[in-house]
């Protein structure tokens, strides 16, 4: 069974706005209010997406204290 995707709580979780979101993978903001309410399924490239974009700002962070 597919574990819940709350795009809410990550979204939240990276510090964007569905807004900013949106901007950022070039789709319109009524799609990802969709995907928010589960009306639509997130797909799951958008849930790879998200856990590539924290591994980053992890990575990003790390080498910020290392300096």
């Amino acid at each position: 069974m597919e574990e819940k995707f709350d795009l809410k709580s990550e979204l939240k979780s990276i510090g964007m706005t569905q807004k900013e979101f949106a901007e950022h993978i070039d789709k319109s903001v009524y799609t990802i209010t969709r995907w928010v309410q589960g009306e639509l399924k997130t797909p799951k490239l958008v849930k790879l997406y998200i856990e590539a974009y924290k591994r980053t700002k992890i990575l990003d962070n790390l080498s910020i204290s290392v300096k």
